[in-house]
């Protein structure tokens, strides 16, 4: 009996060691993958290969790191509203310019795609602070603007850029007119124990059941299910129920966590949604869910001045 406890003590012992070895030594190359492989760092394509108009943007954030971004208009006087794409964890922008593109054209938006520190032409090394960071230097660049609507700045985000656009819009209410969340994580915490399932039991956010005595090492939590609830801008949820690598109940468990406090909160799910295919597979569905949330939430200065007026008209009868 003494045997078997000693075991069963031994195999679990190593099994934490082993999660502990893992995290410490690759957890920022599991959260963050700017080249894909077989692939080069730098960009495949420019918005110019599929004839878009743009401009590159260096930044810098606010610990000196060189950043760089395309920004994407519609036309070179374009006042419509101006969309903060942020990607997912791997790649680089240059891979999500397709996407834009048909953005761009059903939206009548301009697009600002950064790249986060380690990625495309950007400097530096990618982290939760580093990235934050890097998403509010490129929120700031846009508020200064002034060939574009500044009222009309909505922040999009998918999977990890979700995660990353939520901290931002948590932080500027002012500057944020709204939020559009697609397949994202609730936390990485809990994202551990889907892409590493031994680890679901040493490690998990706050729904977890396990010990969770391994939450310490990780250095990206990306807390996103902590961040929603705080956020008073209108939301967007837009969820592949096929998703292979975020389980759709973590885009559920966002929305439940925002929607308890704030009543503009919109869900919609797309049934042959994958990870990354999402607007490919929703069609026109998708993008007529987008145009008829942001007509709603972010609309143009003449059409909000015409409601004013129609309000004063009916206080004055």
């Amino acid at each position: 009996m003494v045997s078997y406890v000693s075991v069963l003590l031994y195999g679990v012992g190593g099994i934490v060691v082993a999660g502990m070895a893992l995290l410490v030594a690759f957890q920022e190359k599991l959260v963050y993958v700017p080249v894909l492989p077989g692939l080069t760092k730098s960009y495949p394509i420019t918005p110019a290969r599929l004839r878009l108009m743009y401009e590159d943007v260096w930044l810098r954030s606010s610990d000196g790191v060189r950043l760089h971004a395309w920004f994407i208009k519609l036309f070179p006087e374009c006042r419509g509203p101006t969309i903060l794409f942020f990607q997912e964890n791997a790649g680089n922008i240059a891979h999500r310019l397709e996407m834009v593109r048909i953005m761009i054209q059903r939206l009548q938006c301009n697009v600002f795609m950064l790249s986060y520190r380690g990625y495309g032409a950007s400097d530096g090394y990618p982290s939760q602070r580093g990235i934050t960071m890097d998403a509010q230097a490129a929120l700031d660049h846009l508020s200064q603007r002034i060939d574009i609507d500044t009222s009309r700045i909505i922040v999009f985000g998918r999977s990890l850029g979700g995660a990353v656009g939520a901290v931002l819009t948590k932080n500027n209410p002012d500057k944020v007119a709204a939020l559009i969340l697609e397949n994202t994580f609730t936390s990485i915490l809990d994202m551990a124990g889907v892409l590493l399932p031994f680890l679901k039991w040493f490690i998990g956010g706050s729904g977890s059941k396990g010990p969770r005595i391994l939450n310490c090492l990780v250095r990206s939590p990306w807390s996103t299910i902590d961040i929603v609830g705080e956020i008073a801008q209108p939301i967007l949820f837009l969820s592949g129920l096929q998703d292979e690598m975020v389980p759709p109940f973590h885009m559920q468990m966002l929305y439940a966590k925002a929607a308890a406090r704030n009543r503009r909160c919109i869900f919609v799910e797309f049934p042959t949604g994958m990870h990354m295919d999402t607007w490919l597979a929703g069609g026109d569905n998708y993008w007529k869910t987008i145009q008829l949330f942001l007509e709603q939430n972010v609309p143009k200065q003449t059409e909000i001045q015409s409601s004013h007026n129609n309000n004063d008209s009916e206080e004055a009868r």
